[in-house]
């Protein structure tokens, strides 16, 4: 048994290092991670900004980089893409032939993509900072935002894995990387959702991606919206602990099943 759980270390410990490898020669990915944070901060924050209501009339800044923080740990397209590629090109073939444990790509995956993710978090923080948002909780706080973040990006890296295997194509996954979008649209990271209809506010207090962007606001101590009287925004914390928990016991069994089966 400790030699199994050993190999499955070893194997996801390589299969993690390749990706690495993987993403730090590929100029789209790098400039992606990099650009990417620069740009929403900079639409959101200053173009819109002005046009948005904060409740409390707080700093619109304050209240949305929480927000854009939580859509760093939402991310399925990278891995989505990724594993599309390699099926692709028959790499998933080549791995699964390998004496390899069944786990050790999809979670070296995993791993590879929650530390690139970490990336961008940082730099989406350090922009946030450069353009007036701040931290108004202690240290601990915001390193328990990281770690949050970062358990939902591993969380949700296995949604994109499974969709790449189910897809199985490069070129169609990219394509369907548009409905994903208003998942993180339907929430409380952009706007409050007081506004909405009430049917649709339903759908939006109750999408993981709220309960995780009102968790940041709280935990970094910036302005929040109006809980609706809904139990995932009253709990934010609580609520994205049980969301991650839930998407790790749905997915990762369909990924590893899907990719032991081809």
């Amino acid at each position: 048994m400790t030699g199994t759980v050993s190999d499955a270390v070893t194997d996801g410990a390589a299969a993690a290092e390749r990706q690495l490898r993987r993403l730090r020669h590929d100029p789209s990915a790098i400039a992606l991670t990099l650009g990417a944070p620069v740009v929403l901060v900079v639409i959101f924050g200053y173009i819109f900004g002005s046009a948005i209501a904060v409740p409390g009339s707080g700093n619109y800044r304050q209240f949305l980089l929480p927000g854009l923080l939580a859509t760093v740990g939402v991310n399925v397209l990278p891995s989505m893409i990724a594993m599309a590629r390699d099926s692709t090109r028959g790499v998933v073939d080549r791995f699964r032939s390998l004496p390899i444990t069944r786990l050790a790509v999809p979670f070296g995956q995993a791993a590879a993509t929650t530390i690139y993710g970490l990336g961008s978090f940082v730099l989406m923080c350090l922009c946030g900072l450069a353009v007036g948002w701040r931290i108004e909780r202690g240290a601990g706080y915001a390193l328990a935002a990281l770690a949050l973040v970062a358990a939902f990006q591993f969380a949700t890296t296995w949604i994109g894995m499974y969709l790449g295997l189910v897809i199985g194509n490069e070129e169609a996954a990219a394509q369907a990387s548009v409905l994903v979008f208003p998942v993180t649209m339907l929430s409380n990271v952009f706007v409050p959702t007081s506004g909405m209809p009430a049917w649709l506010r339903a759908i939006a207090d109750w999408n993981p991606v709220s309960a995780l962007a009102a968790a940041l606001r709280q935990l970094f101590g910036n302005p929040t919206a109006p809980t609706n009287g809904t139990w995932p925004l009253e709990h934010p914390v609580v609520a994205s602990v049980g969301w991650l928990a839930l998407l790790l016991a749905i997915f990762v069994p369909l990924c590893s099943a899907r990719y032991a089966r081809g």
